[in-house]
């Protein structure tokens, strides 16, 4: 499937093509805790390095490969695996890793160098009072910052700016100051699951607007700036939806049950392993049905915020379509 935007002059444009994606929790540790991560922290395996190429493996022979992406908790609490991971994926699998930066070091910038088909996303909400306030571990602002200058040189590099409700109003702020560090490549992310307050999804939407505005000048003048949000497509808010492999090795078809408050289910959801992996078919149908308790699960007034939150986002990228495709045009008649 693909997605279709009409540009100025009225031609459709097929954007970026949905992937599947195998999505290997590496790991559910994690050293910062951020306030709006669901993710429940404790009391979990690792992943084993075999583990990782077999279901690397899986991926490609049975679920037909796409995008692998290594999430955690934390991955790089656990580098063996994240190595293995990149390792065994053929050339045609784009490898995603997703960090906090805290365990980044010269050695981990000058591996993902000799690899440069991994495409390194890195959390990075704005200046230290919002990123560090909404982080209970140590603060990791500084020494992520002190990276930026060889993490811009990566051939795959983006920052993902998590927008938590009590950082809406400043969230367009927060992205002019990442831009101000060299940050090109963005991926925005409002914080779902989450109970916001009429007003700060009013803060949100002007936010929006504000960065909007910023692309659209920034594209005007020829400039490079990136956001992923424009190529993402997903049945569930926040949550991905494939081929999931937990860090206890088991298999379902999203990582709804990542959450602490979905913990219970699962039991339910679990599919196989990845010594019995499911049938490509059964992946697929249990994918589809992927959210359908959430409502049961969270009550009304968390879902309708988060409801909110995803079309100030979607709001975002409908605007910001036409000036893309404008800017593409521009630049295949140059």
């Amino acid at each position: 499937m693909a997605a279709t935007a009409v540009t100025a002059s009225g031609s459709g444009v097929r954007a970026e093509r949905w992937r599947n994606a195998l999505i290997l929790v590496v790991t559910r540790r994690c050293d910062l805790r951020c306030a709006y991560c669901p993710t429940v922290k404790d009391g979990e395996p690792d992943l084993g390095a075999d583990d990782a190429r077999r279901a690397i493996a899986l991926f490609v022979e049975r679920y037909g490969g796409g995008d692998a992406k290594l999430f955690g908790g934390e991955p790089l609490l656990v580098p063996e695996v994240v190595k293995a991971a990149v390792d065994a994926a053929p050339s045609e699998v784009n490898v995603y890793l997703s960090t906090n930066g805290t365990h980044l070091d010269e050695h981990w910038i000058a591996w993902l160098h000799a690899h440069p088909s991994v495409t390194l996303t890195l959390s990075l909400d704005g200046v230290a009072r919002d990123h560090d306030g909404l982080r209970r571990g140590s603060p990791s602002h500084d020494r992520v910052v002190a990276l930026l200058p060889r993490l811009l040189g990566l051939p795959r590099f983006v920052v993902t700016q998590t927008i938590a409700p009590s950082t809406a109003a400043r969230a367009a702020d927060n992205f002019a100051y990442l831009r101000s560090l060299g940050v090109r490549r963005f991926n925005l992310l409002p914080g779902y699951y989450l109970p916001w307050r009429p007003e700060q999804l009013e803060a949100l939407n002007q936010s929006f607007s504000a960065i909007a505005a910023a692309f659209e000048r920034a594209w005007a003048a020829g400039e490079r700036l990136y956001l992923r949000n424009l190529f993402v497509r997903a049945p569930v808010a926040f949550y991905n939806t494939g081929f999931v492999v937990d860090s206890d090795r088991r298999i379902y078809a999203n990582n709804l049950i990542l959450a602490g408050n979905l913990d219970h289910l699962r039991e339910r959801f679990a599919l196989g392993t990845l010594d019995a992996p499911p049938a490509a078919e059964a992946l697929v149908a249990a994918g589809q049905e992927a959210g359908g308790f959430l409502h049961d699960t969270l009550g009304e007034h968390v879902m309708q915020s988060t409801a909110a939150a995803d079309a100030a986002l979607t709001r975002l990228c409908n605007r910001l379509y036409p000036a893309y495709f404008a800017r593409r045009e521009r630049l295949a008649e140059a």
